[in-house]
């Protein structure tokens, strides 16, 4: 860490201590608020200092109690979704105050947020787009979970690949793994620092315990950092003092209706939250289980791989046939190429006289019986056919793959998810609070990244310990990755056939591998005149002897040897991941200084990535990898003509190992024109570092025909790529391939790919914005925004092939496209309410420029997308109900599992619910996509049926 660094550090905790003397000068306020028809409390209830950010939220029983260091007299307001305002001076101290707020036509646009400028402000008044999901909307949602109902937010989608691993994001370029949009939740960045990327919820919060959601569209590295290129979303958690009491949560049902791959299957989901304080002391433990039935992968459409793109055909059709969700059948080789070398092995068997003896009697067209039983006894018998064929011009120039086992014989589909998390809390001053917290999860899923992976009992820990105040925080946290028993579909599909039959025999017997077994019982079946199509099939079914069934002892005590051994062995599948990640940083709020008339933030973080995979994944086996990575911010606001214009602007710095530091400003404005109707103009930078993998992968894909690198200069030098042998271009490589169908390959063909000596580099956006937030009357919400993003460097991928010897090597590498990448796009959003019935609905519209000639496109968005809400907390009595609706239209999946068009699709999500209050319970019944109509949201991953579920929740 640089000495400048260390001093900023220094200075931050100083500052902070200061903070928390000062804090101990405060006025605290406390009391109650109440419904003033039913006299019921109200929970959620926003008690803030008028005109500045400072204040709370009542507790479940309507309690409220803060501090805040403005001098008084002062003014506080009261106010809450769906009531009228308050607003009380305040003298000094004040306590039991009692508050009953009566029911208002003004319902809409009062939420609050902090993550547009890590400050609270209403939501209409945000400098940039900002969705928010509270936890009055928690408790109506139609979706199975809070993090299934992103979707209903605008502009936002999901990338499903199995039941509990979904990947969000927003404004184009999606993928499986979204390594483009953060998460955090209680201000910890739980992406996976092995995978790069946020894993579903798997470490996230349970329903019961959530908040609030706030999420960004767009870039946010100013405040954020690194990451975040396309969106930060910010979980929080209830905390203990205002939500106390035990509450759980049981939710049963059924999915997989009308799936002749399983049946009908059952789901099952219990929460469990315990919170209590004792005046300054807080506890608080959360306990979730998901145990169900994974969506399976079935798609078996013919791919190329190299060409990225489909071939008519099936197995048995395609000598070459590759399915999507079928592995071990990556594995390829030529049948001539093959032939050609096994008819060296035949002149070596035979004398010169008996050589030429056979050469006559092909010349004469003595029947191919004949010349075969005249090797009768011979070792050469075996390869006549292939020396025959090759000079009768009957072996075709065709590739061949291995024939592959399906998906769903090889991963885990026994979807498990275990959450826990536990906290203590303790309020040093009335303001000023020191957090330890542990977050645990634990669970068996499908990934979709490169490959298909099974994640089994992978588990990550996070664990944090924080003293936060008024005006600022500090924080420390740890994320522990585990990746259990975790393996690549691919690499056990091919070593599941390697186990039965080698691709290639060994020296001492090279007619005994998979390849030249077809071979030979392809030239034999051609030399006796069997078509084309019969000599495959009797080729495929010879070299297939003692093939490996699924179900089998046999292919059951094969998968279990590969499945417990680690790539780096060489015989196994299995990663062995145990990367950390150490990050610390800190927040100073310096507005009270300033008497809110100037608003001042600092922070500082310092980041630390520990890659531990044992060779498996980086190229770590002989050496520990450590990333370090630094950055520090600033934001300056005000607010000017009479307070009806707000400018901000704010900046930040940060440094890589690997990459040169990084400046990134943020420049926004907004202007009240009317009450509550506000414009916003935003000009914001983005950045994100390749990821760790980007950098220091050294992975097996592809069953063990492809190697991804990373691609920093280190990694490219490892294998000789920037120096002295080159890699050649896939476009040219296959040219070469082609060519043999008249000969010998002509390597003339073969075109050297230069690789940029100074490796990868971190990619970037401009992003401009234009947006409208406002109330048009009291029941009328509407919000809108257009965008403009520029990106910069952007990492995409490149396949080459190296040649050693007289075989070529495979290889991925990350790379920078030339040129700039191009997108824009908006959205709308609108809220309305009709008596009590809510009604909502959002469209958004994203699309992709021309890009530069070497870039892959993986936009991989729709142009359009939609979603219909209606709903009514209380129709009659206790009783209520929520319906979504979601349309998106087709687009062109492009990563590098697959390509392909995924169709439009539509869903419908509903539910109804019964509050019992005598009893402080909820049942609630409902189901995503309740019409059971399959889709898929990227290609190569499992289609979606409906979940139909019921739940009973106590005190939630």
């Amino acid at each position: 860490m640089s000495k400048t660094f260390t001093k900023a550090i220094f200075t931050l905790l100083l500052l902070c201590i200061t903070g928390v003397v000062a804090q101990a000068q405060s006025v605290t306020i406390s009391g109650t608020v109440t419904d003033k028809t039913t006299r019921e409390p109200i929970p959620g209830v926003g008690i803030t200092v008028k005109g500045k950010t400072s204040g709370t939220a009542t507790n479940e029983n309507g309690k409220f109690s803060f501090s805040t260091t403005q001098k008084a007299p002062f003014t506080i307001v009261i106010s809450f979704i769906g009531y009228t305002s308050l607003e009380k001076e305040i003298t000094g101290n004040t306590a039991n105050l009692a508050f009953e707020l009566e029911p208002s036509t003004i319902v809409l646009g009062q939420d609050v947020v902090i993550s547009a400028s890590r400050t609270p402000e209403r939501i209409l008044e945000s400098p940039v787009s900002v969705e928010r999901m509270g936890s009055a909307a928690l408790k109506e949602i139609s979706a199975p979970s809070f993090y299934d109902a992103l979707n209903n937010m605008k502009g936002v989608e999901i990338s499903t690949q199995s039941l509990t691993f979904k990947s969000v994001n927003t404004r184009g370029f999606n993928s499986n793994g979204n390594t483009r949009f953060n998460q955090l939740v209680d201000g910890m960045d739980n992406q996976a620092p092995g995978l790069n990327f946020s894993v579903g919820n798997i470490i996230g919060v349970s329903d019961l315990d959530l908040d609030n959601v706030e999420l960004l569209p767009g870039a946010s590295s100013a405040l954020y950092g690194a990451g975040g290129i396309n969106g930060t979303m910010l979980m929080t958690s209830k905390n203990p003092y205002d939500y106390q009491g035990a509450s759980f949560q049981f939710k049963t049902g059924i999915n997989h209706l009308n799936d002749d791959n399983t049946g009908n299957q059952q789901y099952n989901q219990l929460d469990v939250r315990m919170a209590k304080a004792w005046n300054r002391f807080a506890v608080k433990g959360t306990f979730s289980f998901l145990q169900a039935k994974d969506w399976q992968a079935d798609n078996y459409s013919n791919f190329d791989r190299n060409a990225r793109m489909f071939k008519s055909g099936d197995r048995a059709s395609d000598p070459n046939y590759d399915g999507i969700n079928v592995y071990g059948d990556e594995v390829n080789a030529n049948v001539l190429s093959v032939s050609r070398l096994l008819q060296g092995g035949f002149v070596a068997q035979l004398p010169p006289a008996a050589l030429t003896n056979i050469n006559n009697a092909i010349a004469a067209n003595i029947p191919y019986a004949n010349i075969k039983a005249s090797l009768a006894g011979t070792a050469a018998q075996p390869l006549i056919g292939v020396y025959y064929g090759l000079n009768k011009g009957l072996v075709s120039n065709q590739d061949v793959s291995r024939t592959g086992y399906n998906e769903v014989n090889l991963v885990d589909y026994d979807t498990e998810s275990l959450k826990a998390s536990g906290s203590l809390h303790y309020k040093i001053t009335s303001t000023v609070q020191a957090i330890a917290q542990l977050n645990w999860g634990r669970g068996t899923s499908v990934y979709t990244g490169s490959d298909r992976y099974s994640l089994r009992n992978f588990s990550i820990g996070q664990y944090k310990l924080e003293l936060k105040g008024q005006d600022f925080f500090l924080r420390g946290y740890t994320t522990q990755e585990r990746s259990g028993d975790s393996y690549i579909s691919s690499i056990l599909g091919s070593f599941i056939n390697e186990a039965y039959r080698p691709s290639e025999g060994p020296a001492t017997d090279p007619t005994s591998g998979w390849f030249a077994q077809y071979a030979i019982a392809y030239g034999d079946a051609k030399s006796t005149g069997a078509s084309d199509v019969a000599a495959h099939t009797a080729a495929r079914s010879f070299a297939d002897r003692g093939r490996f069934m699924p179900g089998t002892p046999q292919f059951e005590g094969a998968k279990s040897a590969i499945v417990n051994s680690t790539i780096s062995s060489g015989q196994g599948a299995r990663f062995n991941d145990k990367t950390n990640l150490y990050h610390y940083e800190g927040m100073y709020d310096f507005s009270d200084a300033f008497n809110n008339a100037l608003e001042v933030q600092v922070g500082g973080s310092y980041r630390i990535y520990q890659l531990r995979s044992g060779g498996t994944i980086f190229d770590d086996l002989n050496d520990k990898i450590d990333i370090n990575e630094y950055g520090a911010f600033a934001q300056l606001a005000k607010k000017m003509f009479n307070d009806k214009f707000k400018l901000s602007v704010s900046g930040r710095y940060d440094k890589s190992t690997n990459f040169d530091g990084r400046f990134t400003p943020r420049v926004s404005g907004v202007l009240t024109v009317a009450p509550n109707n506000n414009i916003r103009v935003s000009y914001q930078t983005g950045y994100r570092n390749p990821t760790t993998q980007n950098q220091y992968i050294d992975l097996s894909v592809a069953g063990g025909r492809q190697r991804l690198i990373g691609g920093i200069p280190e990694m490219l030098n490892k294998y000789n790529l920037l120096t002295t042998n080159k890699a050649f271009t896939d476009v040219s490589y296959r040219a070469f391939l082609a060519s043999a169908a008249t000969g010998a390959p002509n390597p003339a063909l073969l075109k050297a790919y230069e690789f940029d000596p100074r490796g990868v580099r971190p990619e970037s956006v401009q992003a401009y914005e234009i947006g409208y937030k406002g109330l048009l009357g009291p029941k009328f919400l509407i919000d809108a925004y257009a965008y403009y993003n520029t990106y910069k460097d952007f990492i995409t991928a490149v396949e080459v092939y190296q040649q050693n010897g007289t075989k070529f090597s495979k290889f991925g590498a990350p790379v920078n496209a030339n040129g700039e990448v191009n997108s824009y796009g908006g959205a709308l959003g609108i809220d309305y309410l009709l008596g009590n019935y809510n009604l909502s609905g959002n469209v958004s519209y994203n699309k992709l420029q021309d890009l530069p000639a070497d870039y892959i496109n993986d936009f991989n968005t729709p142009k359009v997308r939609y979603n219909l809400g209606l709903g009514n907390k209380e129709i009659v009595k206790n009783f209520g109900f929520n319906v979504n609706y979601r349309w998106q239209d087709k687009f062109y999946w492009n990563s590098s599992f697959a390509a392909g068009e995924v169709p439009a699709f539509s869903t419908l999500d509903a539910q109804v619910n019964l509050k019992i209050p005598s009893v402080k319970s909820m049942i609630k019944v409902g189901g995503s996509n309740i019409l059971n109509k399959y889709y898929f949201t990227s290609y190569g991953n499992p289609a979606v049926g409906a979940l139909y579920y019921i739940g009973f929740t106590y005190n939630p």
